[in-house]
């Protein structure tokens, strides 16, 4: 028998799909978890609608589960609240700079991200602020294509949702 908690931390093994190196438990898309005896229901909101990684993570989690003596696994997409980059943990962020992804530097109750795409974000090799947006879309549609004038890099900036 597992507790939610136990749950939650094999779920944390989990790595997200299109960023490997933090886990959909960190990237905030599990909800909840419901545990009645070896059935389970988890509860997971995409990071927006039509993400392509959504049926990986879900096949994911029934996988793991499903290694971990669960016999009826049933995952559940939620909507409401939306998924927001305000979930990401600061060591989820930390994670995405080190790898080379510029985390999130607002939150979503600072709008201004919305009208000011000449924003210079922090670029996650040199730390310099001397950037500029190539493309609203980066390699995922939930992250922007930024390059840092001063180490010529171009770089993936998580976009503030």
């Amino acid at each position: 028998m597992h507790t939610k908690e136990e749950v939650f931390a094999l779920l944390s093994e989990i790595p997200d799909p299109e960023i490997p190196v933090i886990s959909i438990v960190e990237l905030g898309v599990i909800r909840e978890i419901l545990i009645e005896g070896n059935h389970i229901e988890v509860f997971i909101t995409p990071t927006y609608s039509g993400c392509p990684a959504m049926k990986q993570m879900e096949d994911d989690v029934r996988k793991k589960l499903s290694e971990n003596g669960f016999d009826e696994i049933k995952s559940t997409i939620i909507y409401s609240p939306a998924w927001t980059t305000d979930w990401l943990s600061e060591e989820a962020k930390l994670k995405l700079q080190n790898y080379g992804i510029a985390p999130p530097e607002e939150t979503t109750s600072d709008k201004s991200f919305l009208t000011n795409s000449k924003k210079n974000i922090t670029c996650p090799r040199c730390k310099n602020k001397n950037t500029v947006m190539i493309s609203q879309f980066g390699s995922t549609a939930c992250k922007a294509l930024y390059q840092c004038k001063e180490c010529l890099e171009a770089f993936d900036y998580f976009k503030c949702i």
